[in-house]
């Protein structure tokens, strides 16, 4: 195709050849070929519909704010965001963005049994969600962005500045597990094996022993006392 575009602007100088443009896809949609491969959005950039705070019937503490999950500071309480769904296998995909100094994270299998977890990341491993070049915690092994947190260090730094938006798929299948930030496979690991529960037992998550034993449950969004924003999160079972 270039060669015939020159040929043409060859022959003909008075020709004005324009660069083809490609249209982006509006956030917080499906396109028709993520619809027929399996793809359900879960936040349609307006409202909370679809989700709820950690043992609350809704979504009290979170707001939408410019087509983004934003937590509320002016709620009363904190309190993690969750899927009102419940996943096993799935495929993950989001981005965020944090403030400068801010901390955040994604869990999921995470399990809401509040009479037994306090918390969410008393069942749910967490990526990372984290101002390296800011927030204090980026000093620590496997704390950093789009760690596998307090567990498994990024392979490769791949993560935006604060302010910018960042691209996350989690993927999970038969213990298979693979998170990739910005485009690149940053983590990858096997659930709920021998390795795994010795991994768990020698980091800050041996205190619960429930961590990491689920095989399902629900996707979190961590309130972490920072301004932080999620949008364009869809979701396909596997």
């Amino acid at each position: 195709m270039r060669k015939i575009l020159f040929v043409l602007a060859a022959a003909l100088p008075g020709l004005v050849v324009l660069p083809c443009l490609v249209v982006a896809q509006a956030p917080n949609t499906l396109s028709p070929a993520e619809k027929q491969e399996g793809w359900t959005l879960l936040f349609n950039g307006t409202s909370t519909a679809g989700w709820h705070t950690y043992g609350q019937p809704s979504a009290i503490n979170w707001v939408v704010q410019d087509g983004a999950f934003t937590p509320n500071p002016s709620a009363a309480g904190h309190g993690d965001l969750l899927t009102d769904g419940v996943y096993g296998d799935f495929d993950l995909k989001l981005e965020w963005k944090i403030s400068p100094k801010g901390n955040s994270g994604i869990l999921f299998y995470v399990n809401e049994d509040t009479a037994k977890y306090k918390e969410t990341y008393f069942t749910g491993p967490e990526m990372q969600v984290l101002d390296n070049n800011g927030n204090p915690d980026a000093k620590y092994h496997a704390h950093r962005a789009g760690d596998l947190y307090d567990l498994i260090s990024c392979a490769r730094e791949t993560v935006k500045p604060a302010g910018q938006w960042n691209q996350v798929e989690i993927y999970s299948k038969g213990g298979q597990l693979k998170l990739f930030l910005n485009g690149v496979n940053v983590v990858s690991t096997t659930l709920w094996n021998e390795r795994w529960f010795d991994m768990v037992a020698h980091s800050k998550f041996k205190r619960w022993p429930d961590f990491g034993t689920f095989h399902s449950g629900r996707i979190a969004l961590q309130y972490h006392d920072f301004p932080v924003w999620f949008r364009n999160i869809k979701i396909k079972k596997l």
